[in-house]
């Protein structure tokens, strides 16, 4: 018998809605069970997750907020707006042009091509037509200035000829028009003049070695850690080409916002990191990924900021990495920056460098990994202190328990006198059981 296990829709006279002892009455065979809409309920997340997925999104939020002043591929985030003395950007043309987009630069190359074979092919139609060649075309008694030139089109293909040194021979200039000769002189030394500035300009935007940092990365995120007892602010950086850097050296910047105490506000204000300048570990042997180092003391920018600090602050850390590249000789420059929330605090980087069979070898697919270790959470200085304290002579914790306890001077001065005292007593009192010993021995031989 099947038990209906929803309660009946129709009461009866027993009160109990259908329901006879307690138990449903049996239903009728011709009616269709209806099933209850499923409900789906959303997995219940662990009580460490339900806490920790606030604070994530935060910081997520917090991160599109804070606007970077270096991108992570290195580009600076600034525009320059109302240069009003655009003149300047002509007195220096070469880097102008160099600077432009490729699009732009490949339209003035042309341009400038096409504009000068133009000035030079009006200017010798002008020849032709002032000197009358055009209307003695069919005169063989007539020389003309350029043979063979009978309209604009055949002069524009003669200047063509002419500055790009082609010289197919049908067309060609005679003895008798002193103008063209002087003409000739003119576009071939102007061409020359265009041919090593346009092809100088193609040249230097080649061979820029920006293209050469797209192979330096930088590690994802720093890492605060403790280092040979020492809080460290470290990254890491690495290249991928086997032509290596030369003469690499790194440096980093802090840009945040400052007030003095004046009440003068400075933004974007640029502190000086120190990532081994003194020792000389910013210059770089840039053979395999390296791990560069900011040991936080009391000189760092970073000496009174702690964890939870940390996530409140609004800070960009630039790092910036300089060297010649080993075939062209070219200084590069590759740029990244870090905000407060890609520092990740208690983190290191795992190792990326094995040994092999008679060499080294480099996974890339851990550069950017990092694990969890023990960290403390409070500021360097914080740390230091707690350290000073640790090492504190016994004397001196004795001194300072009773100046917290605010006896007199005098009082401190006469308990110092009397200790030391007694630890002379001490000394003369051992002396002599030594003394004594030594007779005793020398009575028994």
């Amino acid at each position: 018998m099947n038990l209906h296990t929803g309660l009946s829709s129709r009461g009866d006279d027993t009160g109990n809605n259908g329901r006879v002892g307690g138990l449903n009455p049996p239903r009728n065979p011709m009616e269709q069970d209806v099933e209850s809409p499923a409900i789906i309920r959303k997995p219940k997340l662990p009580k460490q997750a339900r806490e920790d997925l606030p604070k994530q999104l935060a910081e997520i939020d917090r991160a599109k907020k804070i606007q970077r002043y270096v991108q992570k591929d290195g580009k600076c985030n600034v525009h320059h707006g109302n240069v009003r003395e655009t003149y300047r950007y002509l007195t220096d043309i070469f880097t102008t042009l160099v600077d432009l987009k490729w699009r732009f630069n490949i339209f003035i190359f042309v341009l400038v091509y096409t504009v000068t074979w133009l000035f030079f092919g009006l200017m010798w139609w002008l020849i032709a037509y002032v000197r009358g060649d055009l209307d003695h075309i069919a005169d063989n008694k007539w020389t003309p200035c350029v043979n063979n030139l009978n309209g604009f089109v055949s002069a524009f293909l003669f200047s063509i000829e002419t500055e790009t040194t082609i010289g197919y021979g049908y067309r060609v200039i005679t003895d008798k028009c002193p103008e063209g000769i002087v003409l000739l002189l003119v576009q071939s030394v102007l061409g020359s003049i265009v041919n090593a500035f346009m092809v100088g300009c193609m040249f230097v935007k080649i061979s820029q070695p920006k293209k050469r940092a797209e192979t330096l990365v930088f590690s994802t995120n720093a890492v605060i850690s403790m280092r040979d007892g020492r809080l460290c602010l470290m990254f890491r950086v690495g290249d991928l080409r086997n032509s290596h850097i030369v003469e690499a050296s790194i440096r980093a910047k802090l840009i945040k916002s400052k007030q003095t105490k004046e009440g003068e506000f400075i933004p974007l204000n640029q502190t000086d990191i120190n990532v081994g300048y003194n020792t000389g570990d910013d210059r770089l042997f840039l053979v395999s990924p390296l791990i560069i180092c900011h040991e936080i003391n009391q000189n760092s920018p970073f000496w009174e900021i702690s964890q939870a600090h940390l996530a409140k602050e609004e800070l960009e850390i630039v790092v910036i990495l300089e060297g010649m590249v080993e075939a062209t000789g070219m200084t590069c420059q590759a740029r990244s920056s870090y905000i407060s929330s890609e520092i990740k605090w208690g983190y290191r980087f795992t190792p990326v460098l094995t040994l092999e069979d008679g060499f080294y070898e480099v996974d890339y697919n851990s550069f950017h990994d990092i694990y969890e270790t023990n960290t403390p959470t409070c500021s360097a200085k914080e740390l230091a202190d707690m350290t000073t304290r640790a090492r504190l002579p016994l004397t001196w914790s004795l001194a300072s328990k009773l100046s917290q306890q605010g006896l007199p001077e005098s009082e401190q001065e006469s308990q110092e006198t009397k200790t030391s005292l007694d630890n002379q007593e001490k000394s003369q009192q051992t002396e002599r059981n030594g003394d004594i010993a030594n007779l005793e021995s020398e009575s028994k031989v």
